[in-house]
């Protein structure tokens, strides 16, 4: 039996059970925690239907999910997300939001589904479109079944979908002809649906990367992607409110009002239209209105809901007014439904509570009272808890001890003998009663469930131990797709090889006799442009340069760019040899090889609290094999803020403390070294490994006392900043060292390093990512190791952008303390900083708030910090100093004023600050109400929402940010190189002169042949029209090697774009000719008339013998002479009368008679 069968044995619990679906109302007393959350769990297992929960908070909801889904499994759990603070409710949210809202009412709609529902009051209260509209806004498609295609096109944009030219997130769809891609919002990959008319041909899941199809579907469901669904009605119903309240408002009143009116009238969805929706929705539909009849609900604490009601009321009510007073509103909106009569009248229900107090004149059918207390703290006090496990044992009680891992049972299991008791470990299904066992479990709290005997203590009564929450999965997938930076698009500057840099100003078709031929425009200095044949692109590439600064164009033709791109050569030559010098000496000297993996340190693995994320097993690995080798070990480990790189490097320092050797880990700040000192001593808790920090924190004598240890041995990791590298500081046996952010040394602190490094490994970690370009060419030279998944039980944080709001900044403020967290308030101007303190404070007077600001002395700095840490401030205002490195995993809200004012990567690495524990953490980014905003700043406030979406936003934020790493890792003197030519180019070149110093000189392996057919050949824009994806295809066609690829080519251009027309095949083909030709050094492919010549290069002789040219001749069926013209061959096909398909069909024969040659000499060789 599991944990459920027992706890269902009681038979009040059987009684209830029986009455939970067909009784009025049920009142429970005396269960709370985990206790609750089983007879919740249990009335499921008995009944397996639908049950909704009603709790009092969001912070109640997440609580109650987590525990439950331990219990039956997080796939029959759903929550609907709803803020606690009221005006959260109307301003731009992400995608997490709608999702959870959605998987809810899918789940309260599918009549074949079971499970439990929990909700807030909040989330109860929300209004919500018709429950029969939003059940019809479902779109099934199968195939072989006719669909309008224009009605659908429309439905979806209706329910919540945009219109895009291609697929990446979900929530998305696109058209092109008969093809229609969509990504549902709650599915792991799109769907594309190729219709034949009206009738669906086809449907198959792609990859949004690749937009290469998958598999195939019968059939498929489209939910709606947003819950906020509005038909033709709604807009009238809206649009006659509108007019009647624009006849009577005023001033700033009428403006926004009339703004809002000309959307409605247009269909179109404003900003603002969720605190309007009461105009739009016929009813006040709630999440009430979706519950199937007869559907069980159990109120979690009734008495915290009727209070929480009351509060709410006054909330809403003040923010209507304050609405109402900026003209941002009318008054008879309702916000939120007042659903509290409902609640009082909906049976059957259950009613959970502690007392009879507050219940008032509710009648109820049946009261079940039980006997439960909550399970005291032990504190890693063994004895004490084995004295209570005796005590229960004497009472013939069931005791459960739970650990949520089988690593941690063992390890309880072997503490628990070394103190005389020896506990049987059970599986989750086999608990035997009256008995005391080990078992693997989820539950965030003990207790003792007396009338029973049921005894629970988790790890966290007994060691203090937060438990890992179980979270559901969002299929949000945060794989950020970097690679799309380098797209071109209109507008964007670009590095042309020979005339520099330029602005893109699109493709153009231009017709020349009859043949369409695509070309790329650039405009360069003085309005002049050039026009590259497409075949060329690769001569060119984006303009990157550090925090998007705007290049200066060139003139063509001046010769200036050139003579910049040969400074940057010869930079960049020095930099290679520099870098290779230090890797050569590394390669030679000899260093400590540490010893393979042994039991201890799998055990210490092991031990960690959350799942590894594939990519810091692989950097584990790597780190650990480098040390395992006898040369010194030099690793850059490379991984976004919160990616688990401490972890890594733990298990690194761990290795070499198995091996009696010493650790220093070197952080830039002395808060940094304290909580590092805090992870690193909590994570070695349970082991023989002595941990201690160096800082100004401790006093000049327990400083000696450290060194001295230190040079004796019994220090095992010691943590600390620059004052590691003193003169005073001696090892015993030095083994390892870890460097945090080695950008943010100085000069002489770097020299030391180096010298060190030399003798012992060393593995650095950094936050600012790198580029990848930069990543493959430094391959050879330093090596990395990259983490770029989050772990997985982090909230995505929910990031809001509004308008400064005093009411909802107090709200927000008061529900994180209320959780127990504090609140990072970033205001970036020291002048006013202290007025900002006050102004806050008047706001919230019960907090306590602490400021700091880069003017301040760093003693002072450190100590406000410190408090901070120890959890004196609740708030703490602060400038952008707060951007590196504090890692305080309490503060879970993030406000951030004037936002609109700040670096899109600086935005980013502020949000980094938040969301490190498993809780859902807040972000509000706030602009000055009624500042007009700069396009500059609009932009980055759009890109900002974006972050939410990991949309563009994002993949700015990452490209300054790893321009920025291009520069820690080169040295900064470089940015101002990578600027003048762009970062693209300069990772090449920086390839480039690597090789060459490694004296892989790079020997051609092919020409690039220039091809005139004179056949009609190109994109037509009514095959593909979105220039991205053309130039994308363009590209896609260059790297045609083989056959194979030709044919890859195809298959994916039918499957994304449909059927495609004969130009498009002659394109293709044309590409594969192209890449035969320039395989065997072909310089020059051109017909005229009735002649075709085929001009090799000089270097093709290298390859070819004449009999060569002879043999491959023989393999077509044209009339071919040779011939001989400067030193170079000449091949002339006479190609009267023969048609365009035939022509190119020889010449691929040809030319892949040509490639067997030169293959098949190669191997001879």
């Amino acid at each position: 039996m599991n944990i459920i069968d027992l706890f269902s044995q009681n038979k009040l619990i059987q009684t209830w059970h029986r009455g939970v679906s067909n009784l009025g109302r049920q009142l429970i007393m005396g269960l709370s925690g985990a206790s609750k959350a089983l007879a919740i769990a249990s009335a499921y297992q008995a009944n397996e239907e639908k049950i909704v929960v009603l709790t009092s908070t969001q912070n109640e909801v997440e609580k109650l999910a987590s525990d439950l889904s331990g219990l039956i499994g997080e796939d029959k759990v759903y929550t609907f997300f709803a803020d606690d603070v009221a005006a959260a409710e109307f301003i731009f949210a992400s995608m997490d939001k709608a999702h959870s809202r959605l998987e809810a009412l899918n789940f309260l709609q599918d009549t074949t589904q079971t499970g439990i529902l929990i909700t807030s009051l909040v989330g109860a209260r929300v209004l919500l479109p018709n429950p029969k509209a939003y059940a019809e806004s479902q779109l099934k498609f199968v195939v072989g079944e006719d669909y309008n295609l224009d009605k659908v096109v429309k439905v979806l944009s209706n329910v919540g979908y945009q219109k895009v030219s291609q697929v990446l997130n979900p929530g998305e769809f696109s058209r092109r002809g008969d093809i229609v891609d969509i990504y549902e919002v709650t599915a792991d990959y799109p769907y594309r649906l190729e219709f034949f008319g009206d009738e669906v041909d086809g449907i198959r899941e792609f990859d949004a990367e690749t937009q290469k199809s998958l598999s195939n579907v019968e059939q498929v469901t489209i939910y709606p992607a947003d819950e906020l669904i509005l038909s033709e009605e709604d807009f009238t119903r809206a649009s006659t409110a509108f007019e009647k309240y624009l006849e009577t408002a005023k001033d700033a009143q009428h403006a926004y009002l009339s703004e809002l009116y000309a959307a409605t009238q247009e269909h179109y969805r404003h900003q603002d239209i969720r605190r309007f929706l009461s105009l739009f929705y016929a009813k006040e539909w709630t999440l009430l209105d979706y519950i199937p009849k007869g559907t069980p609900v159990f109120f979690d604490d009734y008495q915290k809901i009727v209070d929480r009601n009351a509060k709410f009321d006054l909330e809403v009510a003040n923010l209507l007014t304050e609405d109402l007073q900026r003209g941002k509103a009318v008054s008879s909106l309702v916000y939120f439904a007042d659903i509290y009569k409902d609640l009082r009248q909906y049976q059957p229900a259950t009613f959970f509570s502690n007392f009879h107090k507050g219940l008032g004149n509710l009648k109820f059918d049946k009261l079940h009272n039980f006997t439960q207390y909550p399970m005291q703290e032990f504190f890693n006090q063994f004895p004490l808890l084995i004295d209570e496990i005796n005590r229960y044992q004497k009472s013939k009680a069931t005791i459960l001890v739970q650990s949520d891992t089988q690593h941690g049972l063992e390890r309880l299991q072997e503490n628990l003998q070394e103190y005389g008791l020896d506990l049987p470990i059970v599986g989750a299904n086999d608990l035997q009663e009256h008995q005391a066992q080990l078992v693997v479990g989820n539950l965030s709290n003990g207790f003792y469930f007396a009338d029973d005997k049921i005894v629970l203590i988790t790890e966290h009564e007994i060691y203090h131990k937060k438990v890992k929450r179980r979270i559901r999965r969002s299929n949000i997938s945060n794989a950020e797709r970097l690679k799309d930076y380098n797209e071109l698009s209109k507008g964007d500057y670009v590095v042309h090889h020979v005339h520099g840099i330029g602005k893109f100003l699109g493709i153009e078709t231009i017709e020349i006799h009859g043949v369409h031929r695509d070309y790329l425009t650039i405009q360069y200095q003085g309005s002049s442009t050039i026009s590259l044949p497409v075949e060329q692109i690769e001569s060119l590439s984006k303009y990157v340069s550090a925090d998007g600064k705007e290049p200066k164009i060139n003139k063509l033709n001046d010769g200036r760019f050139q003579k910049t791109k040969q400074k940057v050569s010869k930079q960049v030559e020095d930099i290679a040899d520099d870098l290779l010098k230090l890797y050569a000496e590394r390669s030679q000297m000899k260093g400590f090889a540490f010893s393979p993996d042994d039991d201890l340190q799998r055990e210490f693995d092991d031990d960690f609290a959350y799942v590894e994320t594939e990519d810091q097993l692989r950097s584990i690995k790597e780190i650990k094999h480098d040390m395992e080798e006898a040369k010194p070990m030099d690793r850059l480990l490379v991984g976004d803020v919160g990616f688990g790189k401490t972890e890594v490097a733990m298990r690194a320092a761990f290795k070499a403390v198995n091996d009696h050797k010493q650790v220093a880990v070197l952080v830039p700040t002395t808060v940094l070294a304290q909580q590092h000192f805090t992870n690193f001593s909590e994570r070695f808790d349970n082991y023989p490994v002595e941990v201690a920090v160096l800082s100004r924190f401790q006093s000049k004598k327990e400083q000696n006392e450290t060194l001295e240890k230190l040079k004796q041995g019994q220090v095992d990791i010691i943590i600390g900043t620059h004052r590691l590298l003193s003169k005073d500081v001696e090892f015993a046996d030095l083994g390892l060292i870890i460097i945090d952010e080695e950008q943010r040394f100085g000069v002489k602190h770097k020299e030391k390093l180096k010298e060190l490094k030399t003798k012992v490994d060393v593995l650095t970690l950094t936050a600012t990512p790198i580029p990848r370009t930069l990543h493959m060419s430094m391959l050879g030279i330093r090596d990395l190791s990259v983490i770029e998944t989050p772990p997985t039980n982090r909230y995505p944080v929910q990031t809001y952008v509004l308008e400064t709001n005093p009411g909802l900044i107090r709200e927000a403020i008061i529900r994180e303390m209320d959780r127990g967290g504090q609140v990072f308030y970033v205001y970036n101007r020291v002048d006013t900083i202290d007025q900002k303190v006050s102004e806050l404070q008047e706001l919230v007077p019960e907090a306590s708030i602490g400021f700091v600001h880069g003017q301040m002395s760093e003693i002072q700095l450190e100590n406000t910090l410190m408090d901070f840490i120890e959890g004196v401030y609740d708030v703490l205002v602060a400038t952008t100093i707060i951007e590196t490195g504090v890692d305080i995993s309490n503060v879970n809200t993030l406000f951030i004023e004037n936002a609109d004012h700040m670096g899109l990567s600086t935005l980013y690495q502020l949000r980094g600050r938040v969301g490190r524990s498993n809780r859902i953490a807040y972000a509000y980014l706030m602009y000055r109400p009624d500042k007009i905003l700069t396009e500059v700043s609009e932009k980055r406030l759009d890109a900002i929402k974006g972050f939410t979406e990991l949309g563009s936003g994002f993949k700015i934020a990452m490209r300054d940010l790893s321009i920025r790493g291009a520069g820690n890792i080169l040295g900064a003197s470089q940015s101002g190189f990578i600027d003048s030519v762009g970062f693209e180019m300069y990772s090449q070149l920086l390839e480039e002169a690597i090789a060459k110093k490694q004296g892989k000189s790079q020997t051609r392996r092919k020409s690039n042949a220039e091809i005139n057919l004179q056949i009609d050949a190109y994109l037509p824009s009514d095959y593909i029209d979105d220039e991205r994806q053309k130039i994308e295809i363009y590209k896609r066609i260059r790297e045609i090697e083989s056959q194979n690829d030709y044919q890859t080519l195809q298959d994916e251009l039918i499957d994304r774009f449909g059927e495609y027309p004969d130009q498009v095949a002659y394109l293709l083909e044309i590409g594969l000719v192209k890449s035969y030709m320039d395989n065997a050094f072909t310089e020059l492919v051109e017909r005229k008339d009735n002649n075709l010549l085929v001009r090799f290069e000089k270097a093709s002789l290298q390859h070819y013998l004449t009999q060569d040219y002879f043999e491959a001749l023989s393999k077509t069926d044209l009339k071919a002479r040779i011939g001989e013209n400067q030193g170079k061959i000449e091949i002339t096909f006479n190609v009267r009368g023969k048609k365009d398909y035939e022509i190119l069909e020889e010449l691929q024969k040809f030319g892949s008679m040509l490639a067997e040659i030169k293959a098949r000499k190669a191997q001879a060789n």
